[in-house]
């Protein structure tokens, strides 16, 4: 599975942006994918994930209630809405697949995208 991210920018503070994650195949349908991102210096961690089917979403509590992970199977694409977005937000965000695993844990990932960086400004 080839992964291709997009949407990434330079935002203000309580801004809004829109994360694409468009798979290669046409089983993406088939994969958990999930959004993880690395801030300069720091580890890269959990954002947003959502099941194969779309009937189950996660997310990391830094983002609850401000991000929104949804996909459009037909489109072989999954969406990351990001809305009232902060300065602690600003970093490459990347999105990966899985078959099966633990959804929170990049180790369990086995397909990557490129990444795509977002900036927030204070």
């Amino acid at each position: 599975v080839q992964l291709q991210a997009s949407g990434g920018g330079l935002v203000q503070a309580g801004g809004f942006l829109r994360l694409s994650c468009a798979g290669s195949t046409r089983t993406f349908s088939s994969y958990t994918v999930g959004w993880f991102r690395q801030a300069p210096g720091k580890e890269r961690e959990f954002v947003a994930a959502i099941r194969w089917s779309g009937g189950s979403s996660y997310y990391a509590d830094s983002v609850k209630g401000r991000f929104t992970i949804s996909r459009d199977n037909a489109k072989n694409t999954v969406y990351l809405q990001m809305n009232s977005l902060k300065p602690e937000d600003t970093a490459v965000y990347y999105c990966a697949a899985q078959r099966g695993g633990t959804y929170y844990s990049q180790y369990d990932y086995g397909y990557w995208g490129q990444g795509t960086q977002v900036t927030v400004s204070s």
